[in-house]
């Protein structure tokens, strides 16, 4: 592997990531579609297996599925699982078609120093990397690119360097090669800031993921899980979901990343290690409890 192109890769499945999957509660509907089209896109013959089996034949709608890019676009607010789902949707896929999946995260030194073409061969790098890989059969492979917008920012930006529309130029390029070899690959990209991916990256999308903060089913469903073995009463619980969602001072609640990363811990510390973890003092973290703000574009 070139490590100037990619972080560590990771072989799925893996019980870590399996933990981070499942902690992903609130995203059930986001999952289940996420899964589907996953297995299509990895699984070449999971389609025609399907209509054989329920139509006695393969169906023109299967070659339709079929000759979409390869790719999912993850879009939302910072802290709201895009790339905990990214990194982690490939175990249960590994565990269901009992092959390997492997996650090539790009690094976002790709971008190079600038250099007039050098973008634009090291993804041309990366996607032959993963060509290899995903040729030598037997595996499913996962390539995402975090914060996409660094690499697919729309080309119809009056600023934009003539170096990042090569980019840009090459990052459609790989999408294509994959999409006529029809290789078990998927490449997600995950952006704070859809508006900002060019048309023509967004178009290619087989399907595109929106992932929102969570409301207050999600927080409560999140709460009640994290609070299991406390002697938390239900109204207590139903405070702190208030607590955690909009306020009269924030017009936002708190992202899943709050809760699992910032909230708890906090908590957790201000208890450790003379005193119990109790409601109150969870309701005096939350209402001190300062979220992160909402993503904001630059007009």
């Amino acid at each position: 592997m070139n490590s100037d192109l990619f972080e560590a890769v990771l072989e799925l499945p893996d019980p870590t990531q399996r933990r981070r999957y499942d902690n992903l509660v609130g995203l059930d509907d986001t999952k289940r579609r996420l899964l589907r089209e996953a297995r299509i896109l990895l699984d070449s013959d999971a389609l025609d297996r399907w209509s054989t089996t329920f139509h006695g034949d393969r169906l023109p709608v299967v070659d339709a599925l079929a000759d979409r890019p390869p790719m999912f676009l993850f879009a939302g607010d910072v802290g709201t699982g895009k790339t905990a789902l990214a990194e982690s949707f490939g175990d249960p896929i590994a565990r269901a078609w009992e092959k390997p999946v492997l996650l090539f995260r790009l690094s976002l030194s790709s971008r190079g120093s600038g250099a007039v073409g050098e973008m634009t061969q090291l993804l041309a790098a990366a996607f032959d990397e993963i060509r290899t890989t995903a040729r030598g059969g037997g595996v499913g492979v996962i390539m995402l690119i975090d914060e996409a917008d660094a690499l697919a920012q729309s080309r119809e930006a009056s600023q934009m360097h003539h170096e990042d529309r090569a980019g840009v130029n090459a990052l459609i390029r790989g999408l294509n090669s994959l999409t006529e070899q029809r290789l078990p690959v998927i490449v997600v990209l995950a952006t704070n800031r859809l508006g900002a991916i060019d048309p023509a990256v967004r178009r290619r999308a087989a399907a595109v993921f929106t992932f929102d903060r969570p409301n207050d089913e999600q927080r409560h469903r999140a709460l009640a899980d994290l609070a299991v073995g406390l002697d938390l009463s239900d109204a207590e619980l139903g405070e702190l979901v208030e607590l955690t969602g909009p306020t009269k001072a924030r017009p936002w609640g708190l992202t899943y990343s709050d809760l699992y990363q910032r909230l708890i811990p906090s908590a957790v510390l201000e208890a450790f290690p003379d005193n119990p973890l109790t409601g109150d003092l969870l309701l005096k973290v939350a209402t001190d409890f300062v979220p992160t703000p909402p993503f904001q574009e630059a007009p």
